[in-house]
């Protein structure tokens, strides 16, 4: 089983943060151009809620199988069909607050099956492609957010 891994910190508070990115259904602050619906009516904090990501020619589905207000936190399941060569695909993000300057220390993983000689490359993409790219494009939407 690979893991991917990534973590950084934010200068917004948990709950700041947390009010951007609890709603599965709501992903404008990844900085994916795309469409996301959650399907047949669900609400996005509803375990069991599935998120369909449409961004150009490539359409996810993703199972939302944790969401905890408490915690912080949500994981996901990535539905088959994938657009990728990889299974078992599980991710979580988190969300922990950093007591000194009321700050949010976010980390969000995955673990997934996938070929042995591919498991380099799709650590790398998901860590890389995925969150890091995604957690700096959240930095700069709570920068701009004027709620």
């Amino acid at each position: 089983m690979a893991k991917s891994y990534y973590s950084t910190v934010l200068r917004h508070s948990v709950e700041e943060v947390w009010a951007v990115i609890r709603l599965f259904d709501r992903y404008a602050w990844a900085g994916v151009p795309s469409e996301t619906i959650i399907e047949e009516g669900k609400a996005g904090d509803q375990v069991g809620a599935v998120r369909r990501v449409v961004a150009g020619e490539t359409t996810l589905r993703q199972r939302l199988l944790a969401h905890s207000d408490v915690e912080h936190s949500y994981t996901y399941a990535l539905c088959e069909p994938s657009p990728f060569p990889i299974r078992n695909y599980v991710a979580t993000i988190r969300l922990t607050p950093v007591v000194d300057g009321n700050l949010a220390f976010v980390e969000w993983w995955a673990t997934f099956d996938c070929a042995p000689l591919e498991h380099d490359r799709w650590v790398h993409h998901f860590e890389q492609e995925g969150f890091a790219k995604w957690l700096s494009a959240l930095r700069r939407y709570m920068s701009q957010d004027t709620r």
